[in-house]
């Protein structure tokens, strides 16, 4: 989309400013098993596995060497946490959110407010086991949809 094609309440100059690098996508599943049968098959290689006690959710990230990294989440229990509750509505998984990492959340946060977007905080920022401690964030950014953004570098202990 050029910046003629940029909607008028979105500053068109700072639309790429906003202090972030992407880091993955999140794909929600009842079952890792076949998400990780596929990623396998199309190149990708585990980073790390962890249970996240907060999250109530088990996670794994992949990576692949010319293509986006992927999370899949999936809950420690049926039914309970917030990725069950997104899987309530879509049984067979989603890709549902996009991940950035900040080295400045405020700053970030602020940034995104300036150019006319409006994140809406969907789950506060805390330490994630996936990432080292890192704080993890979720906000909703209307028109675009859920992002997640990891306060520092998002390195996985594994990695």
């Amino acid at each position: 989309m050029g910046s003629s094609d940029m909607p008028t309440h979105v500053r068109a100059d700072t639309a790429d400013d906003f202090g972030l690098s992407f880091h993955h996508m999140g794909l929600a599943l009842p079952d890792p098993a076949p998400a990780a049968l596929f990623l396998r098959g199309q190149g990708y290689g585990q980073v790390a596995a962890v249970r996240d006690p907060l999250q109530q959710a088990d996670l794994s990230l992949w990576s692949h060497p010319s293509a986006p990294a992927v999370e899949v989440i999936s809950p420690v229990t049926a039914g309970e946490g917030p990725v069950a509750a997104i899987l309530e509505t879509r049984p067979d998984g989603l890709v549902y959110h996009l991940c950035y990492t900040t080295l400045d959340l405020a700053d970030t946060l602020d940034r995104v407010e300036q150019s006319g977007l409006r994140p809406f905080e969907v789950s506060p920022p805390k330490p994630a086991v996936l990432f080292g401690g890192e704080r993890v964030s979720f906000y909703m950014i209307l028109g675009l949809g859920l992002i997640e953004l990891i306060e520092g570098r998002g390195h996985c202990p594994a990695s």
